[in-house]
Formats: structure tokens, C-alpha cells, sequence
């Protein structure tokens, strides 16, 4: 029985936790940041919104700014219009998988599925298929890290926890400007219907980045899509 144990404990990290250090912590196979570049790009998950991404849209064409978007695609399929509209204005899309849940949980058939299919949809939208993955909350499986070859998997390096509306727009702006340096890869959401999140959080985000791409603007700080990083 004990045996049993052990072999559970060594398969599990094996396919859960090493690929977690391998990525979230190392940055093996996955793009965190670029260290020789002096620009900084902007993602955004769990999204399109009908409330709050056509807000963030208006932003980033106010500012000339080109961000990347990591939709999940049960959304984009509901709301092709915004999906356009990102392409149209000139932003990256990228999968954040078909529905947000967690590559722990679902088997690796389901995965490569939801991908799939996410990638289809995005495509009879846009005309181009995706090829950027940020999986929900960054997890990935050993089987994920091995074989999606056909992906770009980001990560990111700066976060400013703009899922929670504790703290208000104050705390998103702060830790921005306090951590973004060169070359990072920024986390932020554009909706708050996801476990864990607040609904209206991604109203403290849009605000706060008015101030911040003013900011970035005085110190000639080029925002970019990923691709451009």
C-alpha cells in the first residue's frame, strides 16, 4: 500500500508538478519575458466581454497601442463581433482554451479538443488561426509541455492581481508602474466571470491603465503585441 502511495505521489509530479517548475519557474519552453528587448507587451485573458473588452479596445486605440488577447473560446463564439474587432485593430489573438478550466483537470484528448476547436473558431472569424497558448492560470501537464509543438505557450512576468477589486484601481496602477521593466510580459483580464474572480475587476484595470500607458508614453516605453516582442 505504501509502494501504491509513493508511485501515485512520483506519477503525479511527474505529470503535474515538474512541468510546473520546468515552466512557471524555470521558463523552459515558454515565453516570460525577453530580456534583450526594450518594449513591453500587454495580454490580457478570459475574455471577449461585451461590457468590458469594447472598453479596453477604445483604450488601446486612444493610445496607439497593440496588446495581445488570449480569449476562451466558448466566448469568441458568442461574441465574434469583439473578436473582429481585435483583428481589425491590428491585436494578436491567442487560445486560452475553449473553456476556462484548468489543463489539470482534463484529460489530454480533452485539451487538444478545446484547442482545436478554439483555434477553428478564431480563425472563421478572423481568417487566421491562432498559434500563441496561454493555458488557464499558466498549468500545464507533462503531455502538454511534450507535444504541443505546434504552439507558442506564454507565460508572463509582471501580474498586478486584477482579478480581486480589493484595492481598486490604485493597487493594478501601482503594481505596474512599480514592476514593469523592459522586455516584460504583462498579465491583466478583460472579464471577471471566471472562478475566483470578481465581476466587475476588469473596470479597476481599464482605469488604471490610463494612467499607466500615459506613463509608459513619457518614458518612450513601446507596447507591443507578442509577436513583436
Amino acid at each position: 500500500m505504501i509502494k501504491f502511495g509513493l508511485l501515485v505521489l512520483f506519477l503525479v509530479g511527474v505529470y503535474w508538478v515538474i512541468p510546473f517548475i520546468l515552466t512557471a519557474g524555470a521558463g523552459i519552453g515558454v515565453l516570460k519575458s525577453k530580456d534583450t528587448s526594450d518594449k513591453v507587451a500587454f495580454t490580457f485573458d478570459d475574455g471577449p466581454n461585451p461590457v468590458y473588452t469594447p472598453q479596453l479596445l477604445d483604450l488601446l486605440k486612444k493610445h496607439n497601442i497593440k496588446a495581445t488577447f488570449f480569449v476562451v473560446g466558448s466566448k469568441a463564439e458568442k461574441y465574434p463581433e469583439l473578436i473582429a474587432r481585435m483583428h481589425d485593430e491590428g491585436h494578436l489573438i491567442g487560445i486560452h482554451n475553449y473553456v476556462h478550466k484548468s489543463n489539470w483537470v482534463m484529460a489530454p484528448w480533452t485539451i487538444r479538443r478545446h484547442l482545436n476547436k478554439t483555434a477553428s473558431i478564431i480563425k472563421r472569424i478572423t481568417g487566421e488561426r491562432p498559434i500563441y497558448y496561454r493555458p488557464p492560470w499558466g498549468l500545464l501537464t507533462l503531455l502538454d509541455f511534450l507535444l504541443m509543438k505546434q504552439y507558442k505557450i506564454i507565460h508572463w512576468s509582471v501580474m498586478a492581481e486584477d482579478w480581486r477589486s480589493k484595492g481598486g484601481s490604485e493597487k493594478v496602477e501601482k503594481r505596474l508602474l512599480q514592476n514593469i521593466k523592459n522586455g516584460d510580459v504583462v498579465l491583466l483580464h478583460d472579464c471577471g466571470e471566471t472562478a475566483g474572480a470578481d465581476v466587475d475587476a476588469p473596470m479597476n484595470t481599464i482605469t488604471a491603465l490610463k494612467k499607466v500607458f500615459k506613463e509608459l508614453s513619457s518614458r518612450d516605453v513601446p507596447c507591443v503585441r507578442i509577436n513583436e516582442l
